[in-house]
């Protein structure tokens, strides 16, 4: 099996400053894209210091729970988490962390009820499935590792989506997780959502103006969605499973494929105008 992209992605090196001179701000991932084994990699971190400081906004949207994300909010650089898939909004603030939700209470306090028995049903019916460590801070979904912490096959991963489905749940497959929410959010819908949330700006008119980065099948939807989309490396990890690619993919994996995206954006002609909109764009 080849190891190499598909023609239809170019290498991140080949961006020009045409294409990048549009971009207002960041929409990235976290699992894998900015962090490895849950940590984030040093050159992502000063990735995102270089971004903040040059007034270059940047959002994660991710598929990890409310509570989890709580805690990065406070220690990195972002305007925003979108946590479970589009379904929490954490937004920093000077004095505290705000949190919305895209459903009302009661919505998911019904919801909650399904997915409490669906997450028994699979753990019930597929050998070595358990739910992930940060289940406790789930608010809108749930997750059953497969990666992280344990391991499931393909053929198990399989299984885990298809009863999800059959359950009525949307289910994605991140590069550490199989989640399963009941809603219409997704990735996509949370970066709209966020955008008019913050800057009161209608993200789908004007998508050449974001740089999505992500690692594994669960942003497929983001990469449908952006022309500016970038794959770090280890988004190779998931060929065989991927039919929406990337624009692009770096050289490098995870966090430093992360911190080639920022170096090249930051390089931009011009760039040092970003510096006076601080996070405004």
């Amino acid at each position: 099996m080849s190891h190499s992209p598909p023609s239809v992605c170019r290498p991140w090196s080949d961006a020009g400053h045409t294409e990048l001179r549009p971009v207002r701000g960041v929409l990235t991932d976290i699992d894998d894209t900015l962090t490895r084994h849950g940590r984030i990699e040093p050159a992502a971190a000063q990735a995102l210091a270089q971004l903040h400081e040059a007034g270059v906004p940047v959002v994660a949207i991710t598929g990890r729970p409310m509570g989890w994300s709580l805690r990065l909010a406070r220690q990195w650089p972002l305007k925003a988490i979108v946590a479970e898939n589009g379904s929490v909004a954490i937004l920093p603030g000077p004095r505290r962390v705000r949190v919305e939700f895209s459903q009302d209470l009661a919505t998911r306090q019904a919801h909650a009820r399904h997915l409490r028995r669906v997450a028994g049903r699979i753990v019930q019916a597929v050998p070595g499935a358990v739910l992930a460590r940060d289940s406790h801070g789930r608010m809108t979904d749930i997750a059953v590792d497969h990666s992280e912490h344990t391991h499931l096959d393909r053929l198990s991963v399989a299984r885990v989506v298809s009863i999800m489905q059959d359950e009525g749940l949307t289910a994605t497959v991140s590069s550490i997780h199989i989640n399963g929410w009941l809603g219409d959010h997704n990735k996509w819908h949370g970066a709209q959502w966020i955008v008019q949330r913050l800057w009161q700006r209608d993200i789908q008119q004007e998508r050449e103006q974001w740089i999505y980065v992500g690692d594994s099948t669960n942003d497929q939807i983001m990469f449908e969605h952006f022309p500016l989309s970038v794959g770090v490396a280890n988004l190779m990890d998931f060929r065989s499973e991927l039919r929406t690619w990337p624009r692009f993919v770096t050289s490098l994996p995870r966090g430093r494929g992360f911190a080639q995206v920022a170096r090249r954006l930051l390089s931009r002609p011009g760039n040092e105008g970003t510096r006076s909109r601080r996070g405004r764009p």
